[in-house]
């Protein structure tokens, strides 16, 4: 297991660049777009760069990124599984990467398995949440946990590291002998672009715009930026909002976010319409900051295992108020009562108190908001985060090696480790070899 290393003196006010001409493919699902900041912001600190994912290749294209598509099934789909990692393998192949870097729950099983006998390469596969199997209460997803500890176990015979963004994850790993003999890091999030945020907070249609489009008028705002599936707390939001309706009729709440795709996690559309005096499903919209910057409260209901959502990061940097679930993840970036306010999930009462208690008290709303901007930029920064990773990779590919100074980043190493208070967090490294 890692030791804690924590960097001395200068070191921790430096700025790391990642090893020059390293070669690094980095793998995630549908969403890996989202990832497109990211990947630029490795290239600029001197990788090469290459994505691969399940989604559309467009959005690399006009980013200027070299992308590979290969598919997988999200679901249970053993036959699927096979064939990706088959596809990985031949991917591998193909591209010759010095280090792959895999995201999201299937590609950080299906990598490592693809990657198991090739020379030379090093596995880093970064934990962002737990993924559906932990997130239900299924008898299916009961039966699968020990089928997916067994696979996690056999993945990271051939990782060099595995990232956590959570400290709940990284202690679940180390409890279950999942992460290995490899580095256990925690690089909180996956980083957000804060000046393209608030660039997209600043343009975009006005509040004004919005409310006269959406039939809003006055109505205080409460908005929630998610999958409307069940593992994301969705019909406990519903029955929220029927109880913040009741006793505050004024307020409309929008959901943003997919609902077709979602297969059978999706919530009905006639469990929405139920509410529709209060509640409207505007499905996935490019306006988010936008709809950000109109609303008054933002509500997280989520029972999913989350690695850090970035929907609260971003609805931090927009200066809003959050109510959300005591979740893994989100208890990483709210403290209760700090900058905004945390409730046990499917628990629809305390959620409804939650929310009035942030439209009752506007001048304590407003600071929670400020609160949480702050903690965003100090500590879930894009730039911080490609710091952290470029960390990591430098010391893999050249363990003994000196690295250049950068800002005091918190990345913890070793499952026994203290959990760290991001607010004064230190720069730590890892320590050894993979």
């Amino acid at each position: 297991m890692s030791r804690l290393a924590v960097l001395p003196g200068p070191v921790a006010n430096a700025r790391i660049r990642a090893p020059t001409a390293m070669h690094i493919l980095c793998v995630g699902g549908e969403d890996h777009y989202l990832r497109i900041p990211f990947l630029l912001a490795l290239q600029a600190r001197g990788l090469r760069v290459t994505a691969a994912g399940t989604g559309e290749p467009a959005p690399f294209a006009r980013a200027g990124l070299a992308y590979h598509r290969f598919h997988f099934d999200r679901f249970l789909n053993p036959l699927a599984d096979r064939s990706g990692i088959a596809a990985l393998k031949r991917l591998l192949a193909s591209t010759r990467p010095d280090l792959v870097q895999s995201f999201d729950t299937k590609p950080n099983i299906l990598v490592p398995l693809a990657a198991r006998g090739v020379r030379d390469l090093l596995v880093v596969r970064t934990i962002n949440g737990m993924g559906w199997v932990y997130s239900s209460r299924s008898p299916l997803a009961l039966l699968l946990r020990p089928v997916q500890r067994v696979l996690h176990r056999l993945a990271a015979r051939s990782t060099a590291a595995t990232v956590f963004q959570n400290r709940e994850d990284q202690a679940f790993f180390a409890r279950h002998q999942m992460a290995g003999a490899g580095h256990s890091l925690l690089i909180p999030g996956s980083g957000v672009d804060i000046a393209r945020v608030e660039r997209d907070l600043a343009a975009g249609p006005s509040p004004a715009e919005l409310r006269k489009t959406l039939g809003l008028g006055t109505a205080e705002v409460v908005v929630t930026v998610t999958r409307l599936t069940r593992q994301k707390g969705i019909p406990t939001l519903l029955e929220a909002a029927a109880q913040v309706h009741k006793a505050r009729p004024g307020v409309r709440f929008l959901l943003v976010g997919p609902r077709e795709s979602e297969g059978t996690l999706a919530v009905a559309q006639a469990e929405i319409d139920r509410h529709a005096p209060y509640v409207a499903a505007l499905g996935q919209r490019s306006d988010v900051p936008a709809l950000l910057r109109l609303a008054d409260v933002f509500a997280f209901p989520t029972e999913y295992r989350e690695g850090v959502p970035r929907a609260l990061l971003e609805a931090g940097l927009a200066g809003l108020p959050i109510v959300a679930t005591d979740m893994p993840g989100c208890n990483d970036v709210i403290r209760d009562g700090w900058n905004g306010f945390l409730v046990p999930p499917r628990a629809p009462h305390l959620l409804a108190r939650r929310i009035l208690d942030l439209l009752h008290d506007r001048q304590a709303a407003r600071a929670m908001g400020v609160r949480a901007a702050t903690l965003v930029r100090q500590e879930f920064g894009l730039e911080l985060t490609v710091t952290r990773y470029c960390r990591l990779y430098s010391k893999l590919m050249h363990p003994r090696s000196v690295v250049e100074q950068v800002p005091a980043s918190g990345i913890e190493t070793g499952a026994a480790a203290a959990p760290p208070d991001l607010r004064d967090a230190a720069d730590c490294a890892p320590a050894g070899g993979p």
